[in-house]
């Protein structure tokens, strides 16, 4: 029997769907694409390293039930039926439904994704940007509909109601949910019109936050110029989201709290320190109010301190006066003693070396004269000095001397009354005064 081509291709495809109509196969992905029309292609080898390779397709409406994104390298188990593509007689393998092979491999690859991001820098410590303290607009990347975006914009009210929300709504879970996440971030970004950007779903299986492990999503999440918290699953769920994140928060109720503080907690503190200055103000005030009253009393009181320097000014004259005459007397002394004492020398030296005697002479005139004219010019300045401390120059500058009928000085207003007349020295002569009213400042 001579078959055809296209008869023993079709005879074999009957065949094997006859034989392995349903079959489920556990492998390694490798080359999966996905086409324009939605159709998806891939291969699958065998996870110990053999040889084999099997080729599937994935039709579009089946790849749109996956609830996770297929990757090079992921273990997954495929359920379907194996088929020949008549057009080139190839054996495929028609993907009716396909699902990680379990948390183990997904981890494995979790970990070895890690290693790499984490040797390029992406979860470096020393590059994580401090929160806002007080942002005035938060960023909220989600998906509408979901149970983590009521929970922060219910913590958000409760702690903050004054603060803004953008959302930048965003699928979280199945194959397309990366390339939404991403867009959501980079849109973020993009717009700088928040101060903070909260990414965050509810918790789930890791099959089911598997998105936040892609490898887009993280490297948009360390890039983002904005601030970054992450908020995914439950407080024992940790993604490669959270690791790149400025910030992780073991929940979205969590990251929320994180960006807001209470505006109670704001408040209190804007009155603690409006409390301190108000302190500070008061305690200026009274330090100036009392340096005011002591500058006050005292110019209330003038006559008094021109008293005081006048007495001064008069004892220090009477010093200064007795002072110079017993200077005067003193060095008169010492002159007499020192020329009677060059008149008995000059008288030896003239008996003894009668040839020195007209030099010695000479020099001993000159020094007389030097030594009075020094003492001549000391004793002017002493008088300058007597002149500069006379009372009538302080009364050259504005003040007056207050005597009464009888010549005592006046030194309070508590001592004259109405009617009282005075005589009032002044640096050019004398005024005599009636008084018409008396005013006495307390002290």
């Amino acid at each position: 029997m001579v078959w055809g081509v296209a008869a023993l291709v079709h005879a074999v495809a009957d065949t094997l769907a006859t034989r392995y109509s349903s079959c489920t196969v556990r492998g390694e992905l490798s080359g999966f694409t996905k086409a324009g029309s939605g159709h998806c292609y891939l291969s699958l080898k065998d996870a110990d390293g053999g040889n084999a390779l099997l080729r599937c397709a994935m039709f579009r409406r089946t790849a749109a039930m996956l609830d996770f994104m297929p990757t090079d390298g992921q273990i997954v188990e495929v359920r379907g039926r194996v088929a020949v593509y008549e057009p080139r007689g190839d054996l495929q393998f028609v993907v009716e439904a396909m699902r990680p092979a379990g948390a183990g491999a997904l981890f494995e690859q979790f970990l070895r994704l890690k290693t790499r991001l984490e040797a390029e820098g992406l979860f470096n410590v020393d590059l994580k940007r401090p929160l806002p303290a007080f942002p005035r607009v938060v960023g909220v990347v989600t998906s509408p509909g979901a149970a983590a975006l009521h929970d922060v914009l219910t913590a958000l009210r409760r702690r903050a109601p004054h603060l803004a929300v953008v959302l930048y709504p965003s699928l979280v879970q199945g194959p397309d949910a990366p390339a939404s996440l991403v867009a959501a971030i980079e849109t973020a970004g993009r717009r700088a019109e928040v101060d903070v950007l909260i990414v965050c779903r509810g918790g789930g299986s890791l099959e089911d936050l598997w998105s936040f492990n892609h490898e887009q999503v993280v490297r948009a999440i360390a890039g983002c110029p904005v601030p970054v918290v992450c908020g995914v699953g439950h407080e024992t769920d940790v993604t490669l989201a959270d690791l790149a994140a400025d910030v992780r928060a073991p929940t979205p109720t969590a990251a929320a709290e994180l960006v807001a503080p209470t505006r109670k907690a704001c408040l209190d503190g804007l009155s603690a320190v409006a409390a301190a200055m108000s302190r500070r103000v008061r305690q200026a005030l009274d330090t100036q109010g009392q340096r005011l009253d002591r500058a006050t009393l005292r110019l209330m009181r003038p006559a008094e301190g021109v008293r005081r320097h006048a007495q001064r000014l008069t004892l220090l004259a009477q010093r200064l006066s007795a002072s110079s005459r017993q200077a005067v007397r003193t060095e008169s002394q010492r002159h007499d003693a020192l020329s009677a004492r060059l008149v008995r020398a000059a008288t030896v030296l003239h008996a003894a070396q009668p040839a020195r005697l007209d030099a010695l002479a000479a020099r001993l005139q000159r020094a007389a004269t030097v030594a009075q004219e020094t003492r001549s010019a000391r004793l002017s300045t002493l008088s300058a000095r007597l002149e500069g401390l006379d009372p009538k120059r302080v009364l050259s500058r504005g003040y007056a001397w207050l005597e009464d009928a009888a010549g005592h000085a006046v030194t309070s207003a508590a001592s004259v009354r109405p009617g009282q007349s005075v005589r009032a020295v002044l640096a050019d002569g004398e005024v005599s005064a009636d008084i018409t009213k008396v005013l006495v400042i307390p002290d």
